[in-house]
């Protein structure tokens, strides 16, 4: 089944939950892309950093890598953020997030989610992004819960400890706390996501569904038999939902993504202009 419509949802028989990846599922790409410049400028990443093999790690992720792989590159991503200025990214993010993540949602999920509450569930964002980028986006959805990466900071600054690393498994053992704290109904709550690395969140559920997937995640829904779905259609988010800005706390998967977007952009250029000089 394949549909560029929302499927509509049925009114919720018991506590129940609809759980949504963040990234190219609810927005329609990376969240933390949109502070890799910033994060630059700011001199959050220096060009040593640039130079050293950021460049090399992102087109390493594009091509795709196993999970021993991702552990090895998340390692690295930790030791670069340590020691950032915790209100410095803060204030980054806080100037970044009107102009740049509201335009990227998409009508399609902004009506899902709203669908699901009208239908009396809970919404509930789930994402390996950091927590500063994703929990100003799910207040601005009127999400119920978010699930984040959680980064620890000590003195205002990030020690590279991860206090949750929300990422594969570990969004469905979050799910689970967070289904027995709440009283959900899995079997009767919904999942959304575009990545296959999301499978163990899409089998929590009883009512897993794909959206925008990737290859991998596109062949196993055609063999289990779970819904696609096609959003096309990003929206300015404030056309439908006021905005409140909000502090917290930036994870290493937020932090790390941007920091390695704004490394290869920094290197795509100079390759650029030797090739011009």
């Amino acid at each position: 089944m394949t549909t560029s419509d929302a499927t509509p949802v049925p009114p919720a028989s018991t506590r129940s939950a609809a759980f949504f990846d963040l990234d190219k599922t609810i927005i329609a790409r990376s969240s933390t892309l949109a502070f890799s410049r910033q994060f630059y400028d700011s001199g959050l990443i220096t060009r040593r950093s640039v130079l050293r093999s950021a460049y090399a790690q992102f087109v390493f992720a594009l091509q795709g890598a196993d999970e021993a792989q991702m552990e090895k590159m998340r390692a690295y991503l930790t030791q670069l953020v340590e020691g950032w200025n915790v209100e410095t990214v803060r204030q980054v993010v806080a100037e970044t997030l009107h102009t740049v993540v509201d335009p990227l949602v998409y009508v399609e999920a902004v009506e899902l989610i709203a669908a699901h509450h009208d239908a009396g569930r809970d919404v509930v964002i789930v994402s390996a992004s950091g927590s500063e980028v994703v929990d100003p986006i799910g207040a601005m959805l009127g999400a119920d819960h978010v699930i984040a990466t959680q980064l620890v900071e000590e003195d205002g600054r990030y020690t590279g400890e991860i206090a949750l690393y929300a990422y594969g498994e570990n969004k469905a053992t979050a799910i689970r706390e967070l289904a027995e704290e709440q009283g959900y109904d899995l079997t009767d709550s919904y999942a959304y996501s575009d990545s296959e690395t999301d499978v163990p969140m899409l089998a929590e559920v009883g009512h897993p569904y794909v959206v925008n997937p990737d290859k991998a995640l596109r062949r196993l829904a055609a063999e289990e038999g779970w819904p696609i779905l096609e959003f096309a259609e990003p929206m300015a988010l404030k056309s439908r939902v006021s905005f409140e800005s909000t502090g917290s706390k930036v994870a290493v998967a937020g932090i790390a993504a941007a920091a390695v977007s704004a490394a290869a952009g920094v290197a795509l250029h100079q390759i650029k202009r030797r090739r011009s000089e």
